[in-house]
C-alpha cells in the first residue's frame, strides 16, 4: 500500500475560473475601449470616413463635426476659422479634401437680387442620395430634444434586384481647383462665360452645369493673378490630345492646378503700372522706338537738334 507506481500520470492540477488560462494574458499595447452607450445627443457616423485612408485628419474631423450639426448652421470658412484654431489655410484645405471625396457638394447660386451665395450640402455616405432618411436628415439620434417617432412599417419587396437593371457605376469626383483669394461675383461671372466658351475653340470641350460650376473658381484664379479671359483659355484648349477626351472636365481641373502661375508683384494702393507705349518707327534711322506719337528715336533726337542749331548759324 506504501509503494508509489512511477509509471502512472500525475494528476492534472484543475484550474479555478479563468486562472492559468492560456488566453488570460493582459494587452499591454493597442487601445481598449471604455464604451458607455448613448441615449441623448448622438451623431452616427460612418467608418468610411473616420477611418478613411487619404483623407487628412483635419478633414475628418470637420466631415464629422459637420454631419453632426443641424441643418441651417453656417458652415462657410470663417464660421469654422472662428470655432476651430486651425487657421482659415488649413480649413479651406480641409473642406477642398472632403469635397473631392464627395462628402461634401458646395454650389453656388444667384438670388434674385443679383448676390450669388454658396449652398453646402453634406453627404454621411459617398455615392448614395438621402431618400430613405429619417426624420429631418440630420443623422443624430432619437433621444434628442424631439419626441422619438414611431418606426414606420414599409412594404415588403422582393430583396433580389432584377436582372434587366445593372447597377449604375459610381462617377469619379473631379480633382480638386484653386480658390480665389476673393471671389467676387462678377470674378466668377467672367470665369463661367470662359469655360461655356471653350466649346467653341474645341467641341470635346463641352461642360456640364455642374462641371463649369466645379472649375469655376479655378479659373477666378487665374483671372485673378492678372491674366485675360483670352490668355486663359489659350492654356486650356492648348495642344490638347488627339484622342477623344473621356473626362474633359477632369483634364481642365488638373490643368488649373498644374500650370497655375505665380502671384503677381506687390503694388502699394497708388501706385500705378508703367504705360506700355506703341511701337513707332524712327523718322530719320526707321528704327522701332515705343513712344506715345510719331517722330524720331532717342539716338537720333540729339543730331536732329544740333543739325538744326548749326544751320541756323549759317551766314544768310
Amino acid at each position: 500500500m506504501g509503494s508509489h507506481d512511477t509509471s502512472a500520470h500525475s494528476t492534472a492540477s484543475s484550474r479555478k475560473g479563468a486562472e492559468n488560462h492560456p488566453r488570460s494574458r493582459t494587452r499591454v499595447a493597442g487601445v481598449v475601449h471604455d464604451n458607455v452607450r448613448h441615449t441623448t445627443r448622438f451623431t452616427v457616423v460612418g467608418n468610411h470616413l473616420t477611418q478613411h485612408a487619404t483623407l487628412s485628419l483635419v478633414a475628418i474631423g470637420l466631415g464629422a463635426h459637420i454631419q453632426s450639426l443641424p441643418a441651417g448652421s453656417p458652415v462657410d470658412i470663417k464660421s469654422l476659422a472662428d470655432r476651430f484654431p486651425e487657421g482659415t489655410t488649413r480649413i479651406a484645405a480641409g473642406l477642398r479634401e472632403l469635397e473631392a471625396h464627395g462628402y461634401l457638394r458646395r454650389t453656388r447660386e444667384r438670388t434674385g437680387n443679383g448676390r450669388v451665395l454658396t449652398r453646402t450640402v453634406s453627404c454621411n455616405h459617398p455615392g448614395r442620395t438621402g431618400g430613405d432618411r429619417d426624420g429631418d436628415g440630420t443623422g443624430t439620434g432619437t433621444g434628442g430634444a424631439g419626441r422619438p417617432k414611431a418606426p414606420v412599417r414599409r412594404a415588403k419587396t422582393d430583396p433580389r434586384p432584377p436582372a434587366h437593371s445593372p447597377e449604375a457605376p459610381k462617377r469619379r469626383a473631379l480633382p480638386a481647383v484653386p480658390q480665389p483669394a476673393y471671389p467676387a461675383p462678377g470674378l466668377l461671372v467672367t470665369a463661367l462665360d470662359v469655360l461655356s466658351g471653350l466649346r467653341r475653340e474645341d467641341p470635346r470641350l463641352h461642360l456640364s452645369a455642374t462641371d463649369a460650376e466645379h472649375l469655376a473658381p479655378g479659373v477666378a484664379t487665374w483671372l485673378e493673378r492678372e491674366l485675360t479671359p483670352a490668355e486663359v483659355r489659350h492654356v486650356l484648349t492648348f495642344d490638347l490630345p488627339r484622342e477623344p477626351l473621356r473626362r474633359p472636365a477632369a483634364l481642365l481641373a488638373h490643368r488649373l492646378n498644374a500650370q497655375l502661375p505665380p502671384l503677381p508683384p506687390f503694388r502699394t494702393p497708388n501706385e500705378t503700372p508703367a504705360v506700355r507705349h506703341p511701337l513707332q518707327n524712327c523718322e530719320t534711322c526707321d528704327h522701332a522706338y515705343r513712344a506715345p506719337e510719331p517722330g524720331t528715336c532717342g539716338s537720333c533726337t540729339p543730331q536732329a537738334n544740333m543739325t538744326g542749331s548749326a544751320m541756323g548759324s549759317l551766314p544768310a
